[in-house]
């Protein structure tokens, strides 16, 4: 873990780094990554976009596959 005393608290990539050590260590890799599900903010509107999306036919499905088969590797 890096020294906190030398740590350059202006640089975001070198906070970040740390917290994520700190969190690594205190929460192990599980508990990190409940940890960042719970703070992330999300975006949208879920409900709107929900019901304003069509529901995916078969024929919409078969079509989208199809084409993804015959793109270039």
């Amino acid at each position: 873990m890096m020294n906190t005393e030398t740590l350059n608290l202006n640089s975001r990539a070198a906070v970040r780094a740390v917290g994520m050590q700190a969190l690594m260590h205190a929460l192990g890799p599980v508990g990190m990554a409940r940890f960042f599900q719970q703070t992330e903010d999300g975006h949208g509107d879920y409900t709107k976009e929900k019901y304003s999306t069509p529901e995916p036919t078969w024929e919409n499905l078969r079509a989208d596959l199809e084409r993804l088969d015959t793109l270039p590797s």
